[in-house]
């Protein structure tokens, strides 16, 4: 049986527009932030805030450093920031660790090999017979 495999798995689907689900969340938080800041300061005043507040959710909308969302990001870079830096092993307790038998072939010594001059010259002029 042939079975159709679904492609493009990781691409997010638009909503309206060019604009996907969580662009349009950040956006409509941005437009909601906006709308009460409106209400509560003088033009002035929220003129300046509306540029951050646009400049912030337009930036969690669409900037996307690393290929990944500005909000994954932030989050990595803060849990990097407060992660302790260096990993300590921790040993188990003998009652804990697994034992691990070694085979049989393992168990006993490996013997050397011992090469004497003889063998060490006859290597030697193969050597130089492969060079040329």
């Amino acid at each position: 049986m042939l079975f159709n495999v679904p492609q493009f798995i990781d691409i997010e689907d638009k909503i309206v527009g060019p604009l996907t689900a969580k662009q349009l969340g950040w956006l409509a938080g941005g437009g909601v932030i906006l709308l009460v800041l409106w209400n509560y300061l003088d033009t002035e005043a929220f003129l300046i805030a509306a540029v951050v507040v646009s400049i912030i959710f337009g930036a969690l909308a669409f900037y996307r450093p690393y290929n990944q969302s500005l909000v994954s990001f932030i989050f990595s870079s803060f849990s990097f920031a407060f992660r302790p830096k260096i990993y300590v092993w921790k040993r188990l307790p003998e009652k804990i660790r697994p034992i691990v038998k070694a085979p049989k072939e393992m168990i006993g010594p490996k013997e050397k090999k011992k090469i004497d001059s003889q063998k060490l010259s006859e290597l030697s002029k193969m050597l130089d017979l492969n060079k040329k």
